[in-house]
């Protein structure tokens, strides 16, 4: 067959095609606002130029450390410049950045250090001990880098390192640094774990076109412009920020960095630096709506919030919007560079009376511009279900914001883009309107403050407990960090008066904090014919216990 017209003498080269990649936000930034504030912390202010030139000596200082294309770093730090300067510093010379969540454990970070062979480790001194843990699990031992934030206030007797320091690191990079795009988009860019349903979590891999185009999805959705100022109350490890790393920047906008989350940090600071959009989990709008009176500070302005998750109650939508802010709500996973869908707002909501309004906000919505599809379907027959409000099926979805797939890990990646779609494992119906609503979760994953949990993990360790006979763990409502471990546990018939403290103290020693159940209920767990425990029953037992 002859070819087409359009397809003769018509190639791709140079002068019409590049691959797309999120570091060019931060080229094009610095060249047109290179003065313009793009980071600010404490009372450090710093230009778009300068930040470039930040990211440009980082990228150089790892090459002189041996760092190439391929290769992995690791950050644990908080929102700080260092960890935003990893997103692009780290890429610059085709390396993978590997973002650790900062409430993890020791084994967990020592696996992901191994399983990611991370080359070299950043690490903030607040997490200097368990970092050390961490290292000691590991067999090729990456380079550490110690960050000595000036703006931390670091409790005495903190560890050091014994490493080079961040600053003195970079300063050895060449501020002229010159990278080049990566050959093919589709190469890696992060690597993010998620605890997923096993006790190991799996390493979820990002490329630089979904990056880019995430990114640019955020601006879209969030409305970011050259005049945003962004305060980082999300985690930065989170999906990389929901992709606000890059995004705060494609609009030229301003990255007010935040250590921790406190409403007395929060509140003078949208004030002194005229915030105009942050993100969080509910407990992030939780924690601001009911702060002391005495640490909120009033502001002149609407702030755009973006949360997801679990939707917030419609009394905490109602206060926010008192509070001065505007609540957007979307969705995703960390294996979709974030949000992945958006409750986009409807003029005519405006005239519903305030509870139905907040009812329909708090819904997962429609697909972010950026996203190739969304649907709701049975996962067995792949037929997508109705749109009538009330018909349950698996919330898929698919194109090119959805992870290149788990590291190392083909039989999972093979199943969770079976039958041409990411399959979420979230369930949910569809509205007339076409929008999502998830009702429930699949996997028994439980999210606390916007972490993922899993239930598995959490059984591991307490059916290693030499008391406990069985045990197994669900989601507990919980008013300030959504949900938290319910731990149900059957002891053993010489336990000898098994407490719940006894359990609690267990788990504190064997898991991260966030991890640690704050309920466990003593008896027979409910099963099937067939000796399946029935979570289901555990999980309406959680719901009706007081306190």
């Amino acid at each position: 067959m002859a070819a087409h017209i359009y397809d003769q003498h018509l190639d791709k080269n140079a002068a019409n095609y590049a691959p797309l990649t999120p570091l060019t936000f931060l080229d094009r930034a610095a060249a047109v606002y290179p003065r313009r504030a793009a980071v600010i912390h404490g009372d450090r202010t710093y230009g778009y130029r300068e930040f470039d030139e930040r990211c440009r000596r980082l990228a150089g200082a790892l090459v002189k450390a041996g760092v190439g294309p391929g290769d992995t770093v690791a950050v644990l730090a908080p929102n700080i410049p260092a960890t935003l300067e990893a997103h692009y510093g780290v890429p610059m010379l085709g390396a993978v950045l590997n973002a650790m969540n900062i409430r993890l454990d020791a084994a967990t970070i020592g696996f992901c250090l191994a399983h990611g062979e991370a080359k070299v480790f950043i690490v903030d001194r607040e997490f200097a001990e368990v970092a050390r843990k961490a290292v000691a699990q590991v067999e090729r031992k990456p380079i550490v880098v110690a960050i000595d934030d000036p703006v931390a206030q670091y409790p005495a007797g903190t560890p050091d390192l014994g490493a080079i320091e961040y600053e003195d690191f970079i300063a050895g990079g060449d501020p002229g640094f010159r990278w080049r795009p990566p050959r093919d988009e589709w190469h890696a860019i992060t690597l993010n774990y998620t605890s997923g349903t096993t006790g190991n979590p799996k390493g979820v891999v990002y490329h630089h076109r979904g990056a880019y185009l995430n990114a640019l999805g955020d601006v879209l959705a969030f409305g970011l412009s050259s005049r945003a100022v962004y305060l980082w109350t999300l985690p930065m490890f989170h999906c990389n920020g929901w992709s606000y790393t890059w995004a705060v920047t494609a609009a030229a906008g301003t990255h007010v960095c935040l250590r921790r989350v406190d409403p007395a940090l929060i509140y003078p600071m949208i004030k002194r630096h005229e915030v105009t959009h942050l993100c969080g989990a509910p407990i992030v709008l939780n924690l601001l709506v009911n702060a002391p009176e005495s640490v909120k500070v009033p502001f002149d302005r609407t702030v755009e919030v973006m949360t997801g998750g679990a939707a917030p109650p419609g009394a905490v939508i109602e206060a926010m919007e008192r509070s001065g802010f505007r609540v957007t709500h979307a969705y995703g996973l960390t294996e979709t560079y974030g949000p992945n869908t958006l409750c986009a707002w409807q003029t005519e909501w405006q005239e519903l009376p305030l509870v139905e309004r907040t009812k329909m906000m708090a819904r997962q919505g429609v697909r972010y511009l950026t996203s190739e599809d969304v649907m709701v379907a049975d996962p067995d027959t792949m037929q997508e279900r109705p749109f009538d409000g009330a018909s349950m099926g698996e919330v898929m979805l698919r194109g090119n914001t959805v992870m290149k797939g788990y590291l190392k890990n083909p039989s999972a990646s093979e199943a969770a883009f079976r039958g041409g779609w990411f399959h979420s494992g979230d369930l949910a119906v569809r509205h007339p309107d076409g929008y999502i609503e998830v009702k429930d979760r699949s996997k028994d994953i439980i999210i606390s403050g916007g972490e993922n949990i899993s239930s598995l993990e959490v059984e591991e360790v307490l059916y290693r407990h030499p008391k406990v006979l069985e045990a197994a763990v669900v989601a507990r409502p919980d008013p300030r960090w959504g949900e938290t471990p319910c731990a149900f546990v059957t002891p053993k018939s010489d336990a000898g008066g098994l407490t719940a403290d006894e359990i609690i103290a267990w788990c504190r020693d064997n898991l991260a904090r966030f991890k640690v159940p704050r309920t466990v209920v003593f008896g027979p767990l409910p099963k099937t014919s067939t000796g399946k425990i029935q979570k289901f029953v555990l999980r309406e037992q959680a719901n009706a216990l007081d306190g």
